[in-house]
This record gives structure tokens, C-alpha cells and sequence, in this order.
């Protein structure tokens, strides 16, 4: 994606088309880090907001390369390298991990990670050249009777219930929403008998056995052009998981980890497993540590460990009303779904999502346009045939309004960069002339 008007993060991991909030709940936010986006010069109608809030007490943090007009209106300022934001990213993450999951788990973060997001739901791990990896998530089709579950069992993910250690088909999944009523909900319920359910989110204290399990890691490639800094870390990171043994429906055997155990262990936090390549501090050089992404960001450990810490202490207190106003600035970098991937991993983990004053705002392009429905039928004449001739704008009013002739080039020279120049010159104007007479354009 090199247009990045969509993130498409936000349909990777969602399904949707970048469902974020107005502006105006900012106003709700206990904390907000404007993320890549300059609020007061590409938000300037909405920027208000951002200001206003602070007399609330609201605390500003940016993270921006540059001191633009977004930093001099925050409490501070993150300055990482421009491109290295999955780095800040993830080592908050680790912090946020640490500190309100494992050491001192927070009964908020606790009960929406259960039941907002993957965490307690099991993935299969598959044998590989490096040693175990993570596969797919475990079905009810690869159980011995589908687990009871005859209506789209390969749609149906599998967790463990916490009550009774026991595999279990809860509610919610893909599955259910189809050749079934009502259940389109993601309310926890037992698929088969329909009663609530608790869901287990680690298997630390009723593992099978603990294994290692390898994490792909890149930021130790070398680049020829010398501007990301990489570290001396290897390229598969072996860190170990705590497993369940279970039998698939063919009689052969599989372990299991739970999303939480694993999305623990991906990022370094070490959490009573003695793991030799996890951190058990955060000055550790480890992958994806605050020390870690120093190097890389140029950030000091201490602030994003600070700011890492608010930000989760405030989601805590509020019910997730902590906030990241994100834009253009992290989405104009290949791999951008990675810069993203980290910031909605750490409102995940802060039980932000989906609340006001809280998850992510993110705001490039035309995504909220709500009339759309109904504006089709006008804008393509579907009364008058279907499917509607969807036609090239741009070069047509470029044609038709003129516009060629403010060109500072000579026609000839404004061809496709698929002419074959050798051959002939294939204006862009020549373009629209055949495509208009062979019925492709008005």
C-alpha cells in the first residue's frame, strides 16, 4: 500500500474499514498521545479539542521526529527516529505487559483481554526448520466430534474453560453467526449448553509441559543505506511458552498455547518460566525492550517507560479512557501495518477499545463517509443499468477541464512509463482519445 489513504491494519486485525471516533471525544480522554499526526496544522477545525482538554487535567504526550506544531502544544514530547515508531510501540508494550498482566495484574485490563480480544483463545504449534512456531488457531473440526459443534466447526475456535480445565467452543467466533439464531454476540457462553463461561487466558499453571518456541526477529539486518540502526539479536528468537497436549480427532497429538502465553513470550516479558531469552528487567538488551528500542529510536529508556506507565495507570483508573491520535505521518512508511499493529496492541492490552475517550483515532482520508449508500445508486446511475461503468476521473477532467495545458512538459513528453519510447510516444491525451472512442470514458 503506497497511497495509505486506509491503514490497512485496521481491516487486518478488525474487518473493518478504520472505525475510529469524532473528534470531539477527545474531550472524554483522560490521556492522549497524538501519534504521527500534527493535529494543529492537518486537524485545525478539530484541534480545539486536543487543547480544551488539558484544563480537565488531561495529560498530552507527542511522538513526532520533528518539533512541530503538535509537540509545543503537549506535556512532552517523544522525539524517536522517523520510521522506528514499531519500536516505541513495542517496548511499551513490554512495560504495559510487565507491570499491569503479570506483575501486578490489573482486574480491568484482566477481564477485557478476556473477553474483548483474542488472548485466551489456543493456536496450534507446527514443527519447523527453527523449531516450534506459531500455526493456526485451534477449531472445534480438528476435535474428535467436532467438540459438538455440527454448525461450521472449522469456524469455530477453541479456548479453555478456567473452571474446569476443559477444551471448549465459546460463543462469538465466526461460526456462530451463521445457520444459527442469535448468536451473533461476543458474549462468553458455552456453545454447547449456552451457560457463561469463564475463559482461562494463561496455561502457565496448567501446562503440559513448557516449550520454546521461535519468534521471527528482523531488526538485526543490516541495510546498506545505514539508517535504522540494527541490533545484535538473532533472527529466530527462542522463548519459551508454557503448552497443553491435546489429541485431534485423527488420534495424533498437538500442542497448544493460549494467544496471551504467547503474545507474553513474543515480546520478552519474562513471567516465572526462567526464560533465558526474555527480560526480566528493563534495562535488559532483549527484544523488545525499553533498552532495546533505545538503540533503534534514540529514545531514552526512562521515558518510554514513564509514558508506557501513565498511559496504562490512566486506562486502569478510567476504564480505558486513554487515547492515541494517530495519522498519515506512521502510515506512509512500508510495513506501516507494523507501526499500527504495536499502538492497537497496547489499547488492546489497556482495555481502550471501543471505549469513549479512549482506543485509537485515526484520521487520513475519507473513512467515515456514512452516506455512502445511499449517494451509489445517484453517483453510478444504477437505475439506469447494472453493474455501474466505473470510469478514470482524474485523467479525464485533467483532459476535459483543461488542465494540459498548464503542463510545463510538451505533450509528447507526458507519456505512460509502459510506452515503449523506442516505438512510439503515447501521450496521456492519446490515452483518454481511444479510451473515449472506444466507449471506456465519456
Amino acid at each position: 500500500d503506497w497511497y495509505c489513504d486506509l491503514p490497512p491494519a485496521s481491516p487486518q486485525i478488525w474487518g473493518e474499514q478504520t472505525d475510529v471516533p469524532e473528534s470531539a471525544d477527545w474531550y472524554n480522554s483522560g490521556y492522549i498521545i497524538a501519534w504521527g499526526s500534527n493535529v494543529p496544522q492537518t486537524r485545525t477545525p478539530d484541534a480545539h479539542f486536543f487543547t480544551e482538554v488539558r484544563y480537565k487535567g488531561t495529560k498530552t504526550v507527542s511522538v513526532t521526529p520533528d518539533y512541530s506544531e503538535v509537540a509545543k502544544l503537549t506535556d512532552e514530547w517523544i522525539h524517536a527516529k522517523q520510521g522506528t515508531d514499531s519500536a516505541v510501540a513495542m517496548a511499551m508494550g513490554h512495560v504495559i505487559l510487565k507491570e499491569f498482566h503479570v506483575d501486578k495484574p490489573s482486574a480491568y485490563f484482566t477481564e477485557y483481554v478476556r473477553t474483548k480480544t483474542d488472548f485466551p483463545y489456543l493456536v496450534m504449534l507446527e514443527e519447523s526448520d527453527q523449531g516450534l512456531q506459531q500455526g493456526r488457531f485451534l477449531r472445534a473440526s480438528d476435535l474428535d466430534g467436532n467438540l459438538g459443534q455440527e454448525n461450521n466447526p472449522e469456524w469455530k475456535t477453541i479456548a479453555v474453560n478456567d473452571a474446569s480445565n476443559e477444551l471448549v467452543s465459546p460463543t462469538g467466533s465466526i461460526g456462530y453467526r451463521w445457520g444459527e439464531k442469535g448468536k451473533w454476540n461476543i458474549d462468553q457462553l458455552d456453545g454447547n449448553t449456552g451457560e457463561e463461561i469463564k475463559l482461562g487466558l494463561s496455561l502457565k499453571d496448567s501446562a503440559d509441559e513448557v516449550v520454546e518456541v521461535s519468534f521471527p526477529y528482523f531488526g538485526g539486518q543490516e541495510h546498506e543505506y545505514g539508517y535504522f540502526d540494527h541490533t545484535d539479536h538473532d533472527a529466530n528468537q527462542l522463548r519459551k511458552v508454557p503448552a497443553k497436549k491435546i489429541k485431534l480427532a485423527d488420534g495424533s497429538e498437538k500442542l497448544v498455547a493460549t494467544v496471551f502465553d504467547l503474545t507474553l513470550a513474543n515480546y520478552g516479558v519474562e513471567h516465572g518460566l526462567n526464560c533465558a531469552n526474555s527480560a526480566s528487567s528493563f534495562d535488559e538488551d532483549k527484544p523488545y525492550t525499553p533498552a532495546w528500542q533505545e538503540k533503534i529510536t534514540g529514545t531514552p529508556r526512562e521515558q518510554i517507560i514513564k509514558i508506557a506507565r501513565e498511559f496504562a495507570d490512566n486506562a486502569n483508573k478510567t476504564t480505558g479512557r486513554s487515547m492515541i491520535i494517530i495519522g498519515a505521518a506512521m502510515n506512509h512508511w512500508y510495513n506501516m501495518d507494523m507501526n499500527y499493529r504495536g499502538v492497537i496492541n497496547m489499547l488492546m492490552m489497556c482495555g481502550c477499545i471501543g471505549q469513549s475517550g479512549g482506543g485509537w483515532a485515526h484520521y487520513v482520508g475519507q473513512e467515515k463517509l456514512r452516506p455512502q449508500c445511499g449517494w451509489l445508486p445517484l453517483a453510478f446511475g444504477l437505475d439506469w443499468q447494472r453493474p455501474p461503468r466505473q470510469m478514470n476521473g482524474t485523467s479525464f477532467f485533467y483532459n476535459h477541464a483543461n488542465q494540459w495545458r498548464y503542463e510545463k512538459l510538451e505533450m509528447e513528453e507526458v507519456v505512460s512509463p509502459l510506452a515503449d519510447k523506442s516505438k512510439w510516444q503515447a501521450s496521456i491525451i492519446d490515452y483518454n482519445t481511444r479510451a473515449e472512442r472506444m466507449g471506456w470514458l465519456p
